[in-house]
């Protein structure tokens, strides 16, 4: 059995699950899930197809709401009464798994179009960067190591290296929290081990969840690890904890 913690105050979490059920047409996709990801964590989230690990991110982010249940960011905020923008605000950010950037467009400008309040098109036709703004780009692309190819289109880039610049264009906006799905998914190996450096790097100042399937990429991410079957977290610790788990090992990894 996974070790057991004492539950902490909400105002030592950056996301707090209380409780959370949603159903869809009968099917129970989150059963009374509760768990708690500490301000300035990694963790991981693992669980077989269905485990409701999509679920939990379209709850914690606006846009699923649940039957039941209480979703607190940042000690007292209960997410799940406000809608995504608000939630986005406030200082979520989500990464899904296939990379959205603006192919036409540099690498640097992608950063650009991503800054924190975000301009109207005409807006932007006339807009400078301040030199705050430019050296925050810098920072970011030297974070996401894309500086060498700033100038190049983003649809020239790699897989891997278009899933590093939209975790930069995420970065650009200064989540407290950000929320990435499946990362590792098609990637090289080289590129797998370059973005779990990377998660780690960006986990030093911001708290991040990660889906992930890949237990190679999880074990590389060297974080808590939280199981999730049929809706309802199963078991939580360190990757060699819930890997020799018989629950785990019977629901999931023994498949």
């Amino acid at each position: 059995m996974n070790a057991v913690h004492a539950k902490p105050e909400t105002h030592d979490t950056i996301l707090y699950l209380d409780g959370v059920s949603v159903s869809f047409d009968g099917f129970k996709a989150l059963n009374n899930l509760s768990f708690y990801v500490m301000a300035g964590e990694l963790r991981a989230i693992i669980g077989p197809n269905g485990a409701g690990k999509t679920t939990m991110m379209d709850v914690v982010t606006g846009k699923t709401r649940p039957d039941t249940g209480k979703v607190f960011f940042d000690g007292d905020i209960d997410l799940t009464k406000l809608g995504e923008a608000r939630i986005a605000n406030l200082g979520i950010g989500r990464k899904f798994q296939k990379p959205t950037v603006f192919e036409n467009q540099t690498v640097a400008e992608n950063l650009e179009l991503a800054l924190k309040g975000k301009r109207r098109v005409f807006e932007n036709l006339f807009f400078r960067l301040s030199a705050p703004q430019q050296d925050r780009i810098d920072e970011v692309l030297n974070i996401i190591n894309l500086a060498d190819g700033r100038a190049n289109q983003a649809g020239s880039l790699s897989h891997g290296q278009k899933q590093w610049l939209e975790i930069g264009m995420l970065l650009m906006q200064d989540p407290e929290l950000l929320l990435v799905d499946e990362p590792a998914a098609g990637m090289t190996d080289a590129e797998t081990e370059q973005t779990a450096a990377l998660l780690k790097e960006i986990a030093k100042s911001h708290s991040v969840v990660v889906v992930e399937h890949d237990m190679e990429f999880v074990r590389a991410l060297d974080c808590r690890v939280t199981v999730l079957h049929e809706g309802t977290m199963l078991a939580e610790g360190s990757l060699d904890l819930v890997q020799n788990d018989p629950k785990v090992i019977e629901v999931y990894l023994g498949r």
